[in-house]
C-alpha cells in the first residue's frame, strides 16, 4: 500500500487526473498550489453553503442583510446567562468542569421532558433525548445509525439547507417532496414509499426556507400514509417556539409515536454559541444512537449544559422568550407589509405565523439570481430558493430573513429589491 501511495503521488507531479491503483475514484485528490492532498470521496461532491458563502458580503457595516438565519443578537440573555454561569460555579465547582454522560445533562434533559408535556402533551421519558451539538450533529447522528449509502432519503422541497448539506454526507438516494401552503405532496410521499424510504426529514413548523407550516390535516393524512410503514419521519423543530399565533399544530410525535425522531434546539431561544440542541428518539434507537456520539465526541459541552439549565429553569426565561417572540412578530409584518407595498404585481410572499423567514415568488419569467446580483452591487444580500433545491440552479423564488433588522432597514432594503424586480421586468419585455 505504501508503494503504490508512493508512486501514486508522484506521478501526479505530472498527471492530475492518475488514478491510483488502490483507489477506484479517480477524483481522490485536491490541488492548492502546489500541494497535493487525498480526499475522502464523501467530500468530493459537498457543496460549501451558500449562505456561509454570501455571509462574507454582509460584513460590510451598512450592508442589509436579509440572507442570514442569525437569530437577533440584541435579544441575547446576556446578564442572565452571566449570572447563571457564577451559579454553575458556586454549586457545581470543579463537577462542572468534568467528563459528563455522553447522552447529557440529566436535569436539563428532565426539563427538556416536562416542556414536551405542557406544551404539546407529549410523552417523551429524559433517556429518549440524547443532547447534541446542535441540530447539525443530530442530523450526523441519524445518518450514521440509519442511512446506508443509497438508501433513500425523503425531504420536503424546498427543504432545509443545513439537512441537504448534512445528509448529503451519506450519499442517500434523495426522493423529493413538493410543499406548499396545503403542506405536503400526498402523491410525492406514496412515490417515496413505493421505493422502500425508511427515512423522511421535514420541518413542519414556520419552515426553513418558505416559513410555511403544515396545516393539521395534512400532518394526519402524512400519518396515516406512513403509519406501520417501516419510515422514521425526521420532525425537525428549531422555531415552533416562535410563534405568533394561538393556531395549535400537531407534533407527529402524537400521530405516529413510534416512528418520529424529533430535533430541538436552544440556538433560536437562547444563543447559537453555545451549540446545545436534542434528538429525541424511539426506544429502540436509544442505544445505538448514544454508541454513535460517544465515537464522536464522548458528550457535548457539559458546562453550558448547567448553565442553560440554569437559565431556562429560571424566572427569566419565558419573559426572555415573549420578547422575541414580539420582536420578530413586529419584524415579520414590518417585511410582509413591506413586500405589498413596494413590489409591483406578480410578486408574492408567505406570512407566517412565527420563525425567522418568508418566501418571496416573482414572476415566473424572472430570475432571483439575476435580481441578486442587482441588490448585491446596492448593499442588499437575500438567499436565491433554488439553493434550497435538490439539483435545481436557478428560479423565480427566494428567501429573506427579518430577525436581525429594524422596521426601517426592511423598508429600505425591500425599496432596493422592488426597484430591481421592476428593471427586470423591464428588460423581459
Amino acid at each position: 500500500m505504501a508503494w503504490s501511495w508512493t508512486v501514486c503521488i508522484f506521478a501526479l507531479k505530472y498527471c492530475e487526473n492518475v488514478i491510483c491503483r488502490s483507489c477506484t475514484n479517480s477524483a481522490c485528490f485536491s490541488k492548492k498550489g502546489a500541494e497535493t492532498v487525498y480526499l475522502s470521496s464523501r467530500i468530493q461532491n459537498i457543496k460549501p453553503s451558500f449562505i456561509r458563502e454570501i455571509l462574507k458580503v454582509t460584513a460590510q457595516p451598512d450592508a442589509i442583510s436579509f440572507a442570514g438565519g442569525l437569530p437577533n443578537k440584541d435579544l441575547f440573555p446576556v446578564n442572565e446567562l452571566n449570572a447563571a454561569s457564577s451559579l454553575v460555579f458556586a454549586d457545581h465547582g470543579v463537577d462542572a468542569l468534568q467528563y459528563a454522560a455522553t447522552e447529557g445533562y440529566l436535569p436539563l434533559k428532565q426539563w427538556i421532558s416536562d416542556q414536551y408535556k405542557t406544551r404539546e402533551g407529549l410523552e417523551v421519558k429524559p433517556e429518549q433525548i440524547v443532547i447534541t451539538n446542535g441540530s447539525q450533529q443530530a442530523f450526523d447522528l441519524i445518518g450514521k445509525v440509519l442511512l446506508n449509502e443509497g438508501d433513500p432519503l425523503a425531504m420536503e422541497q424546498p427543504g432545509y439547507l443545513g439537512a441537504i448539506q448534512a445528509f448529503s454526507f451519506f450519499r442517500p438516494a434523495w426522493q423529493c417532496v413538493r410543499l406548499d401552503e396545503q403542506g405536503m405532496n400526498l402523491d410525492d410521499i406514496r412515490k417515496a414509499l413505493r421505493c422502500s424510504t425508511h427515512l423522511f426529514y421535514s420541518v413542519p413548523n414556520f419552515q426553513n426556507p418558505t416559513g410555511l407550516s403544515h396545516p393539521n390535516q395534512n400532518r394526519e393524512a402524512v400519518a396515516d400514509l406512513l403509519r406501520d410503514q417501516d419510515c422514521f419521519l425526521i420532525q425537525d423543530d428549531p422555531y415552533g417556539w416562535i410563534q405568533f399565533s394561538q393556531q395549535r399544530y400537531q407534533s407527529y410525535a402524537s400521530l405516529l409515536p413510534n416512528q418520529t425522531i424529533l430535533l430541538g434546539s436552544f440556538s433560536k431561544t437562547v444563543v447559537p454559541a453555545f451549540r446545545l440542541g436534542w434528538v429525541v428518539v424511539p426506544e429502540a434507537l436509544i442505544d445505538p444512537f448514544l454508541i454513535a456520539k460517544q465515537a464522536i465526541d464522548l458528550h457535548t459541552n457539559s458546562f453550558c449544559q448547567r448553565v442553560l439549565h440554569e437559565y431556562v429553569s429560571s424566572e427569566s426565561f419565558f419573559p426572555h422568550l415573549a420578547g422575541i417572540i414580539d420582536n420578530y412578530q413586529a419584524q415579520k409584518q414590518a417585511m410582509v407589509d413591506a413586500v405589498k407595498e413596494m413590489m409591483p404585481e406578480g410578486v408574492s410572499c408567505s406570512d407566517p405565523e412565527g420563525g425567522m423567514f418568508i418566501w418571496l415568488k416573482l414572476p415566473e419569467s424572472l430570475s432571483a439570481r439575476a435580481l441578486l446580483d442587482y441588490c448585491m452591487e446596492r448593499k442588499v444580500v437575500f438567499v436565491p430558493g433554488d439553493t434550497f433545491y435538490l439539483g435545481a440552479e436557478d428560479g423565480n423564488e427566494l428567501r429573506m430573513n427579518y430577525s436581525c433588522l429594524s422596521a426601517e432597514k426592511i423598508r429600505e432594503g425591500v425599496q432596493i429589491m422592488a426597484d430591481g424586480v421592476n428593471q427586470l421586468i423591464s428588460r423581459s419585455r
